[in-house]
């Protein structure tokens, strides 16, 4: 059996030609811009595109509709809260008037008992 022959500069140079070529034939195979299958492809991805963009811009739209309803609730809260503060304010300012005016009757009493 033979060893490994290795190429001479001849053979390399050979094969160098050969790669550029095969390079070259590849390129030269491809469509062009114009071509109906490029445009198809180019029109799909296009589709693609703005259906892609459309459900962004749905996705954003309930997006901030959920955060308007979200800050909708907030203020309703806050306004309950504030209701429901000023209630209880004014139920104590009403107890409070209650116990004076109890207060001066026994004072107004005990100043009748003394006379």
């Amino acid at each position: 059996m033979s060893g490994f022959k290795e190429p001479g500069f001849a053979d390399r140079q050979k094969a160098a030609l050969e790669a550029r070529k095969n390079i070259l034939d590849k390129f030269r195979a491809k469509p062009g811009p114009d071509d109906p299958a490029v445009k198809q492809r180019q029109a799909e991805r296009e589709a693609l595109a703005a259906a892609r963009d459309k459900t962004r811009q749905a996705r954003e739209a309930e997006k901030a509709a959920r955060k308007a309803r979200e800050a909708e609730a907030a203020a309703a809260a806050a306004a309950q809260l504030a209701r429901e503060k000023e209630e209880a304010a004014a139920a104590e300012a009403a107890l409070e008037a209650e116990r004076k005016s109890a207060r001066d009757a026994r004072y107004a009493a005990r100043k009748e008992r003394k006379k």
